[in-house]
């Protein structure tokens, strides 16, 4: 029987991708004007992005431990192997969730072929390793050549992001109410990476013109052999600006495919429209 991958919107890959590769998706929730939507099947990423131009704050919530219970119990009695990539732990409950659910089906099905990954990832970076991983179950390759590629993938991916206004984060508790204030009038735009699955500050840059030519100075420090590897980019409703940064990447680097996409709406909700992140192997993948 073949193996399943699953993962779960914050790896802002679109429905079709899940179609397409045959995947197993589950929702992180969005919570805007009262309501609770399901990010990636019932709400877009640009209903989000222009409730925050309009002055609203959505929140998110994590899968809840009901769906993982269900959808691992219908592995558990079909006998079919389920590998779950992750949401980073470092940003969002949703993995100490599903391990929970693993453990407690586990005990009524001790033959469950169940794997839960941390993948410490976010966005089109954790799309990246879901898609590869995917690709290879498609092409036979065993359980333990998926769970091994993944890690070592999921180790080795890049995310270098800059947002468009401070803001956000500050709202989100990223950044300070002075340092927002501060960078907002001064037209500081920040870039940030994943370490260790956390966001981390990087540096600052004075005015959104710069951004892009340092993102690119960003890849060639820490990635390599471009040519053959898959960028992702996402963006917060700003697709001229992520086909610039692409245009960019191709005409210096050679780079053939290219993996574009929204922020999707739970990870948008907290970074906000203008959002434009980078992702990539690094110089260390093997």
């Amino acid at each position: 029987m073949s193996i399943k991958i699953m993962a779960d919107s914050a790896s802002d890959l679109t429905k079709d991708y899940f179609s397409k590769y045959d995947m197993e998706m589950v929702s992180l929730t969005v919570h805007l004007d009262d309501t609770d939507y399901e990010d990636g099947i019932n709400i877009t990423p640009k209903n989000v992005f222009d409730a925050m131009r309009n002055g609203k704050t959505p929140k998110t919530s994590q899968v809840s431990p009901h769906t993982f219970k269900n959808i691992f119990t219908e592995y558990a009695r079909s006998k079919q192997t389920l590998i779950y990539l992750a949401f980073s732990s470092e940003l969002s409950g949703t993995y100490q969730t599903a391990k929970m659910m693993e453990a407690e089906v586990k005990e009524e099905f001790p033959e469950a072929d169940i794997h839960v990954i941390d993948t410490k990832c976010a966005s089109i970076g954790y799309g990246l390793v879901v898609l590869n991983a995917a690709k290879m179950a498609i092409d036979g390759k065993s359980k333990d050549e998926i769970i091994e590629d993944a890690k070592n993938r999921a180790l080795h991916m890049e995310h270098i992001f800059t947002v468009d206004d401070l803001e956000y984060l500050k709202r989100g508790g990223r950044v300070s109410k002075t340092a927002a204030f501060v960078g907002s009038l001064l037209n500081i735009k920040p870039i940030l990476h994943v370490e260790q699955g956390k966001l981390i500050p990087l540096e600052k840059m004075r005015g959104s013109k710069k951004v892009l030519g340092r993102m690119l100075e960003i890849l060639e420090e820490r990635g390599g052999n471009f040519e053959n590897q898959v960028i992702g980019i996402s963006h917060g409703d700003d697709l001229e600006r992520a086909e610039k940064l692409a245009e960019m990447i191709k005409e210096k680097y050679g780079t053939k495919e290219f993996v574009i996409e929204y922020v999707g709406s739970a990870i948008g909700a907290h970074a906000g429209p203008g959002t434009l992140s980078l992702f990539f192997l690094n110089k260390s993948f093997k």
